[in-house]
């Protein structure tokens, strides 16, 4: 019987500075601290941001002799077809492949994002943000029309959902993903909650709270480490356990599926 196939997380959003690929690669890292076998396909080619930090991690783990869980990462710059082949091969070994996408319009980043099992969406607490996936009326904040890319993934969820019927395929869970609200005055933050809600029933995506703005996380890259690496931090304010706190809730709330632990080698007595 075949192995089943690995869990695909696509992190995408067509808009830059969200936080995406600092998500991204911290769900990848929490993900390989439960033992679970991680692998990642970076598409953004000119940033680079999630292959660039893993290898900041690996330089870490070499310089100071230290094991660091963390994901085989590559760089993917081609076709669908090449994708998708490289997709069957790391996915070979890996409970899950994790997708960092471009924050622009890409190919590449519109064919994973409609085949992920779970997509996820940061975005800030802005109508700059929200418009990528609806618009809003400007005296009411009435959800006036899906946008573009929320057409797009709600055509690829219905092609999905008849396919898992066919084929035996999971179904795709969208979450929208609120990075930053630390900082947003509290009457934007409320007319985003109620256009948001108002769109999940339209369009079937969950929303989940991500992580605020706070100064460790550009702190980390430069060493690849993460607020999971508890040891390697050296002494931590009270920002960074609430920040690590943060983390925890969203991977609780990304409800990604359970792995099964690949089971030690049995030797013949």
């Amino acid at each position: 019987m075949s192995a089943p196939a690995p869990h695909r997380i696509v992190f995408a959003n067509e808009k830059g500075g969200t936080g995406k690929s600092t998500t991204a690669v911290h769900i990848a890292i929490a993900l390989a601290y439960r033992g679970a076998r991680v692998v990642a396909i970076d598409l953004d080619q000119r940033q680079r941001t999630m292959a660039r930090y893993l290898e900041n991690r690996a330089d870490t783990a070499a310089k100071r002799g230290i094991a660091l869980p963390t994901a085989d990462c590559r760089v993917y710059e081609g076709d669908i077809e090449g994708l998708e082949a490289l997709s069957r091969d790391l996915g070979q070994n890996a409970d899950y492949i994790v997708f960092d996408t471009p924050g622009r319009d890409d190919e590449l980043a519109r064919h994973a994002a409609t085949k992920a099992d779970t997509l996820v969406t940061p975005m800030n607490d802005s109508f700059v943000d929200f418009d990528l996936i609806g618009q809003v009326e400007g005296e009411t904040f009435k959800v006036k029309k899906l946008s573009f890319y929320a057409e797009l993934i709600w055509e690829a969820r219905i092609k999905r959902s008849r396919a898992t019927i066919d084929q035996h395929r999971r179904e795709m869970d969208w979450v929208v993903v609120r990075n930053r609200t630390g900082h947003v005055e509290a009457r934007n933050m409320a007319r985003i909650e109620q256009a948001l809600t108002e769109l999940s029933k339209r369009v079937g995506f969950r929303v989940a709270h991500g992580l605020s703005e706070r100064v460790i996380y550009r702190e980390l890259f430069p060493s690849g480490l993460t607020l999971l690496d508890k040891g390697h931090l050296g002494e931590l304010g009270t920002s960074h356990l609430v920040a690590r706190q943060e983390l925890r809730e969203l991977v609780g709330a990304l409800a990604l599926p359970e792995f099964i632990p690949p089971q030690p080698k049995l030797e013949l007595a």
